[in-house]
């Protein structure tokens, strides 16, 4: 990543293992943050230890209205954003017949809608610029059909996988890519907490590396895919699953 003081990049689900990562690297290549979380003060302690170069803004990304106020005053305060990162999710582990309509609909909202209201609202403005990155969290259960996470949230990745594919087409041109990544199995508390430990040490034995992945692993890669070094590379979806999946 090449340093630029004056950019700003927006990432959600700051206040997450994975999000806290991508937040870390952003700031120690000298960009400012929107760490942007459900409240903002989950994000008070990061924002204290990393000092002024953390904006700190508590959001619902499900909210469209809140979505459209936050980034105009965003905007207004601090100027253009050059990199958008959708983290924010939320995990289901329930298989169809055991999800009900309000789970489907919430994980929905979150994580695809959101993404979707985020990049609304900040896509004018890189195209304008001439350039731009975003980045969508997606995952291995987009390619895999959820090994072990639930229908939902892998149909929420799966369409988010495809909002990055109309997002890079009608961006190319304006000097904006647009990538997903397909991580599996990172060290989050999807990963510590909400599987088992049987389901952990099976998972082991068929990731070919061995181990599950670092988030700074992950938040290397968002930081390669910001940065100018990766222009020519819009609408992929880039495998980070140590050979679990091969394709």
């Amino acid at each position: 990543m090449l340093r630029d003081e004056n950019r700003l990049a927006v990432v959600t689900g700051a206040a997450g293992t994975l999000g806290e990562a991508i937040v870390r690297h952003f700031v120690a290549n000298d960009y400012r943050v929107a760490a942007v979380d459900l409240k903002a003060e989950a994000m008070e302690p990061l924002a204290s230890e990393l000092g002024s170069k953390v904006i700190a803004i508590g959001l619902d990304v499900s909210d469209a209205e809140a979505v459209a106020k936050a980034a105009a005053k965003l905007k207004a305060e601090h100027g253009p954003v050059s990199v958008l990162v959708n983290n924010a999710g939320i995990l289901s582990n329930n298989k169809a017949v055991e999800t009900s309509p309000q789970e489907w609909r919430k994980v929905m909202a979150v994580n695809l809608d959101g993404a979707f209201y985020m990049a609304r609202e900040f896509l004018a403005g890189m195209k304008e610029c001439g350039w731009g990155r975003i980045v969508n969290i997606c995952s291995l259960g987009i390619k895999t059909g959820g090994l072990t996470a639930g229908t939902a949230y892998v149909s929420s990745k799966g369409g988010l996988g495809v909002l990055t594919f109309s997002l890079a087409r009608e961006s190319a041109g304006f000097g904006v890519t647009v990538n997903g990544l397909a991580p599996g199995y990172v060290l989050t508390p999807m990963v510590t907490e909400q599987l088992t430990e049987e389901q952990r040490q099976a998972l082991l034995r068929e990731i070919p590396v061995g181990r599950f992945c670092a988030a700074e692993e992950v938040a290397h890669l968002v930081g390669y895919l910001a940065s100018e070094h990766a222009g020519f590379i819009t609408g992929e979806i880039i495998d980070i699953n140590g050979g679990l999946h091969m394709d």
